[in-house]
């Protein structure tokens, strides 16, 4: 066991490698100094982190039946499928006069259905890929098609928003009880996303990029976007139309002169863009010990630490043998610098350490468990997310 430091601006990590090859992702520094800044390369909108509040996902919902299946179905014999089958039978005009008629039958099965609107809303004849799953006692949905099935909103007084059928796609074999038909939900009437809430709408952050300096960075470069002098008073600051709710909303105004067509000023507002450097976002270090994998943003900073592991060792020969053509010294003592590509005075990145680990050929697991200990150890400034 042997143990490595991390030490302001040129660090040590000792290591013999004994694993497989690491892959990183992580940008190279930039040649001219400044790598910092190559984490914010280009401006983005205002629509591709937030949306208009009341704009968000909405999901239709029904039952239906698939046929074709060769025995994988519902028993028919049993009676909640044997009177959907004899109620499709009857309203497709050739009813059934028994249920017993029908108990013979497993070709068919119960299923629930469902298709999610985006945020934008549906048009009439608009199609969207339908989810299916079986409901009852059905083993596979393979090669089934679902007959045509009314899709409603969620509540019990839902009106039919669309309709869906089609044949039924199982994307995963190993769970032949799902599958989905591509565009099989035809909408039959809108489902409109208010936009306007009299002359106002908000702004809602993405989740993982809520806070306050994020929702004033956006209010900013709105009000920078489209404020405008009065000309009557042109000394006088413009009014603001954005203005930062919390840490999660920003509420903007209409101008008086667009409210009458205001499309053209929402499409400015979720369009306007902006550097990502003024989110100010908070350094963030995500890892998933299943996959495994370790995403970084370029700020997180790790202060000085030693490391122990025990898949890192040197290895030395003790007494030294005489040498000769077929049996030469031979000594491994690998190491590796843990350095920082900035000012030594800096303290050093999360992605120099990554770097020396790849120099070491560490396995990605390793890498994970060294992290996480400095994480508790306090030495990892950054928020970490474990998926």
């Amino acid at each position: 066991m042997v143990a490595a430091s991390v030490l302001g601006g040129a660090h040590a990590l000792e290591a013999a490698a004994r694993a497989q090859p690491v892959i990183s992702t992580e940008p190279a520094a930039d040649e001219a100094g400044d790598e910092r800044s190559r984490f914010n390369r280009g401006d983005i909108t205002v629509q591709s982190i937030a949306r208009i509040e009341g704009q968000g996902d909405s999901v239709l919902r029904g039952v239906g039946i698939v046929v074709g299946l060769r025995g994988s179905g519902d028993p028919a014999s049993q009676l909640l499928i044997a009177r959907s089958l004899a109620r499709f039978y009857e309203q497709s005009g050739a009813p059934a006069a028994q249920l017993s008629e029908l108990a013979a039958g497993r070709n068919a099965g119960l299923v629930s259905i469902s298709v999610t609107v985006p945020e934008t809303g549906a048009a009439a004849d608009d199609r969207f890929d339908v989810f299916v799953s079986a409901s009852h006692s059905a083993t596979s949905l393979q090669g089934g098609r679902l007959l045509i099935a009314a899709l409603t909103g969620p509540l019990p007084s839902s009106p039919v928003f669309a309709f869906a059928e089609g044949p039924v796609i199982i994307e995963d074999p190993n769970f032949p009880t799902n599958g989905r038909i591509r565009g099989g939900a035809r909408m039959i009437q809108p489902v409109a996303m208010p936009v306007l809430d009299g002359d106002t709408f908000t702004l809602v952050l993405a989740p993982e990029l809520r806070g306050f300096p994020v929702t004033a960075a956006v209010s900013d470069a709105i009000n920078d976007q489209e404020q405008v002098p009065d000309p009557d008073n042109p000394q006088a600051s413009a009014p603001a139309v954005a203005r930062a709710l919390d840490d999660t909303r920003v509420r903007v105004q209409v101008p008086p002169h667009e409210r009458a067509s205001p499309s053209a000023f929402i499409a400015r507002v979720m369009t306007a863009s902006f550097s990502p450097s003024l989110l100010r976002l908070p350094a963030k270090l995500v890892i998933n010990e299943r996959v495994p994998s370790i995403v970084a943003t370029g700020n997180v900073e790790i202060s000085p630490v030693v490391i122990s592991h025990n898949g890192l060792t040197i290895q030395t020969v003790t007494p030294a043998p005489v040498p000769t053509p077929e049996a030469p010294i031979t000594s491994s003592t690998s190491w590796t610098p843990v350095q920082t590509t900035a000012r030594p005075s800096e303290r050093a990145r999360i992605e120099d350490l990554l770097q020396a680990f790849r120099r070491l050929d560490l396995p990605v697991q390793d890498q994970i468990a060294i992290i996480l200990q400095m994480h508790r150890a306090g030495r990892v400034h950054a928020q970490v997310v474990i998926e």
